[in-house]
């Protein structure tokens, strides 16, 4: 199936517009994407515009968008109202304030920083946080060109890396779920756990063979200083910046409490 032809320029003011959003679809209008003109959608949707390759319209006309579907929906209700208006007991403001600064959007960041001060330093709940990782070798093997009618059977260890982060408040999880990247409802959702999968490619591996293999780096870090998480250590310290910032101490390490960062598990606990 072949692609829509890509716009050179967003489409017209007054119609719909839909956007995939991690695999959610939201419809709204021009008017109101562009509502700030300086935020990120502002500019990307602005006429006479031409449409960044990342979000040319996919099947059926939507504009698709790699971020949390979840929190967009708060995102557009702002570009809608003007306004904050989260639901009770909402707990995912860290998520949101990533999203809102991805997007560019500094009336958000605003709001949220009032709501932040107006709810004052609130004392920490009883809470645990659990992250385990297991790195399982892989050998791949495959056909490495050498020449124009040459081709050579070659082979390659693949480390695969899978994570489970468990955590009773919400507020943290959310920021786990940002700091990973974790977009899209069908891998943000699933009650106070998510799960991560990822394998840094081998600098032997070519990239096409990494590809159909549908092995998928993992990234960390803030919208335009991303870095690769390339295994264990790098994945746990992740973890354990998050963990003390959300006032989070360490419990137990396995298999060997005086090796931190190769560990399999870490427990955190918060009283």
């Amino acid at each position: 199936i072949s692609p829509p032809p890509v716009p050179s320029s967003p489409p017209s003011f007054g119609g719909p517009v839909t956007l995939n959003v991690g695999g959610t679809l939201y419809s709204t209008t021009l008017e109101t994407l562009t509502r700030f003109p300086d935020s990120m959608l502002g500019a990307m949707f602005r006429a006479g515009t031409p449409i960044p390759p990342n979000l040319n319209p996919q099947g059926g006309g939507h504009y698709f968008i790699d971020r949390d579907g979840k929190a967009f929906r708060h995102i557009l209700n702002f570009l809608r109202l003007g306004r904050l208006d989260l639901p009770r007991g909402y707990g995912e403001t860290a998520l949101l304030r990533a999203e809102a600064d991805f997007y560019q959007i500094q009336p958000l960041l605003d709001a949220l920083r009032e709501l932040e001060t107006s709810r004052g330093s609130p004392v920490p709940t009883a809470a645990l946080l659990h992250a385990d990782v297991d790195a399982s070798p892989r050998l791949v093997h495959f056909s490495a060109r050498r020449g124009p009618h040459h081709y050579e059977l070659s082979s390659v260890r693949v480390e695969t890396f899978r994570a489970n982060i468990f955590c009773t408040d919400a507020e943290c999880l959310g920021a786990m779920r940002a700091r990973f990247g974790v977009a899209g409802e069908n891998r943000a959702e699933g009650g106070p756990h998510f799960r991560l999968e990822w394998a840094p490619c081998p600098a032997e591996l070519p990239e096409v063979e990494y590809r159909r293999l549908g092995l998928q780096p993992l990234w960390t870090g803030e919208p335009g200083e991303l870095r690769e998480v390339v295994g264990t250590p790098g994945f746990l310290e992740e973890v354990l910046r998050v963990a003390l910032e959300h006032g989070f101490r360490l419990d137990s390490v396995f298999p060997d409490p005086e090796d931190l960062l190769n560990s399999r598990s870490l427990r955190f606990v918060r009283h």
